[in-house]
C-alpha cells in the first residue's frame, strides 16, 4: 500500500491494485454464475435513511455544502437542505432502492454490488475509513424462503475459496437461536445481550460478563450465554445436544434450532467443511431476524471476520408491503489489505503490459508504434519504450515492470524479433500472426508459498 498523508484511506502501489482488480473480478465471476443481477446506488442518503439502522450514527460522515459550512461559521443563516450522508454500507441503501424500485424488479430479486463506503471510525489494522464493499442479497416481496439463507453463506464460501488464499470459513448462527435461550432464561433486555455477546472476539469473556452485568443480566444468566457461546461444530447433532445440555428451551428456541441445523445439514452435503456453527455470533445490528454470518480465513483469525451478514425481515418496507431479505458483505479492502500485507498473494507482473517494442531510433518511432497498433488490434496489452536508448536499457525498463515480451523491430530486409525476457529465448515473429501464450495475456496472482 501506498503511503498516504490522511489515515484510513487506502491507495494501492499498481501491483496492489491489480490484486484488487483480481479478487473483484473472480467475486463478479462467481455473484453472476448463481444469478446475482449487479447494481449500483447513490453514494449520498439521507441522514434519516442512514440513522434508522441504529448504533451507526456516530460513525455517518455528513455531507455539506462549503457555502452553507461558511455561513454557519459567520453566524448567518444557511440554506436549509435535507441532511445528507455518506452511506456506511451496502444494505441500507439497497433497501431504499428495493422500496423506490419495486414495482420494476422481479421477486425475489437477487442482486449483488460492489462499491466504495465510508465509516467515521479510527483506522486500524483492516479497518478503514473509505473501503470498498462487495455484497450479495435475495429479497422477497411480503415473504422469502428459508432455503435462500442456506444458498447465499455457500455462494459466498464458493467465491472467497476461489481466491488464492487460506482455507475460508463462514461462520453461522440463528438470532432466534440467541433469543430463544434468552428468553427461556428470563433475560428481558435481550438486545444487550445481542450486543455483548457480540464483542466477545474483542473484549473477551471477562469484559462481556461485566458488560452484561451492568445491563442487569444476573450471574446463572450470565454463565449459560457464556457456555452457549463456546458452541462450535459443524455437526448439527452436536449443536442439539450441547443446548440440551445446559437445560435452555422454549418456542422460539426450536424454531431457530431447526433453522440452523437445517443450514449445517444442506451445506455440509454441498459445501462439507466450509460452514461451521459458531453460537457467540449474535450481530450486534437490531434488524437481523434469522440466520446471521461471519467469517474468518484460517491462520489469519487475528484478522477478524471478512465477511458478514444475516436474514432481515423489515429492513425494506413502505406501509404496505414488507421485503424480507438476506444479505452477505464482503470487506474487500479489509481483505486486500492482508493479501497484500502478510503476503499471501503476488502479482506476476506490476502493469497489465505483456509486450514492449523496442524502439531502434527516435526516428524510427512510427515504425514501433504501428507495430505496437497491430498488436492492440489483436488483443495484446502493448507498450513502445518512452526512448530509444541501448536494448539493454529498454530490456530493463519491460523487466523493471515484470513485462515478458520484448519486440525488436527488424533492420531493413529482416523479420522483426520477440524476446521472452525471463527465458532468454528469441525468435522470429510477425505481428499480425505472433501468438502470445495464454497465461501472459493479463498479470496473474499466486500464492506466496513459505
Amino acid at each position: 500500500m501506498a503511503r498516504t498523508s490522511l489515515s484510513g484511506f487506502p491507495e494501492w502501489l499498481p501491483e496492489g491494485r491489480i490484486i484488487e482488480m483480481h479478487v473483484l473480478d473472480e467475486l463478479r465471476r462467481v455473484f453472476e454464475l448463481h444469478g446475482f443481477a449487479g447494481i449500483e446506488t447513490r453514494a449520498v442518503e439521507t441522514l434519516e435513511q442512514l440513522e434508522a439502522k441504529g448504533e451507526t450514527s456516530k460513525e455517518i460522515y455528513v455531507l455539506d455544502r462549503l457555502q452553507a459550512l461558511k455561513a454557519a461559521a459567520a453566524g448567518a443563516r444557511a440554506p436549509k437542505d435535507k441532511g445528507m450522508g455518506l452511506h456506511f454500507d451496502l444494505t441500507v441503501p439497497f433497501a431504499r432502492y428495493v422500496v423506490e424500485n419495486a414495482n420494476e424488479l422481479d421477486f425475489p430479486f437477487k442482486r449483488y454490488q460492489i462499491q466504495k463506503v465510508w465509516r467515521g471510525e479510527r483506522p486500524q489494522d483492516g479497518r478503514f475509513r473509505e473501503f470498498t464493499q462487495a455484497d450479495i442479497d435475495v429479497v422477497g416481496n411480503g415473504e422469502l424462503p428459508f432455503h435462500f439463507e442456506v444458498d447465499l453463506p455457500l455462494v459466498m464460501a464458493e467465491a472467497l475459496n476461489n481466491l488464492p488464499i487460506p482455507p475460508v470459513r463462514v461462520l453461522v448462527n440463528n438470532r432466534k437461536v440467541v433469543q430463544g435461550v434468552c428468553e427461556s432464561l428470563g433475560v428481558t433486555d435481550v438486545e444487550a445481550a445481542l450486543r455483548g455477546l457480540d464483542k466477545i472476539d474483542k473484549i473477551g469473556p471477562e469484559g462481556v460478563a461485566a458488560e452484561l452485568a451492568q445491563s442487569g443480566i444476573d450471574g446463572n444468566q450470565v454463565s449459560v450465554l457464556l457456555q452457549m457461546a463456546q458452541i462450535r461444530t459443524s455437526e448439527s447433532s452436536e449443536v442439539r445436544a450441547r443446548l440440551a445440555e445446559l437445560g435452555v428451551c422454549g418456542e422460539l428456541l426450536d424454531e431457530g434450532l431447526k433453522e440452523l441445523t437445517e443450514l449445517l445439514d444442506t451445506a455440509n452435503k454441498r459445501m462439507p467443511g466450509a460452514v461451521v456453527a459458531d453460537l457467540k455470533i449474535a450481530r450486534g445490528l437490531d434488524y437481523y431476524t434469522g440466520s446471521v454470518y461471519e467469517s474468518e480465513i484460517e491462520g489469519h483469525e487475528d484478522l477478524g471476520s471478512i465477511c458478514s451478514g444475516g436474514r432481515y425481515d423489515s429492513l425494506a418496507k413502505d406501509g404496505k408491503r414488507t421485503y424480507p431479505g438476506v444479505g452477505l458483505s464482503i470487506g474487500v479492502s479489509r481483505l486486500v489489505s492482508r493479501m497484500i500485507s502478510a503476503p499471501m498473494v503476488k502479482a506476476s507482473r506490476k502493469v497489465p503490459t505483456a509486450v514492449v517494442v523496442a524502439v531502434i531510433a527516435e526516428e524510427q518511432r512510427e515504425r514501433s508504434e504501428a507495430i505496437a497498433a497491430v498488436l492492440r488490434s489483436r488483443g495484446i496489452s502493448t507498450d513502445v519504450a518512452p526512448s530509444a536508448a541501448k536494448f539493454g536499457k529498454q530490456i530493463k525498463f519491460a523487466d523493471k515492470r515484470g513485462i515478458p515480451f520484448v519486440w525488436f523491430p527488424g533492420e531493413e530486409g529482416s523479420a522483426d524479433t520477440v524476446k521472452d525476457i525471463r527465458s532468454g529465448e528469441q525468435v522470429d515473429a510477425d505481428p499480425h500472426t505472433w501468438a502470445l501464450p495464454e497465461a501472459d495475456a493479463v498479470p496473474t496472482i499466486e500464492k506466496v508459498t513459505d
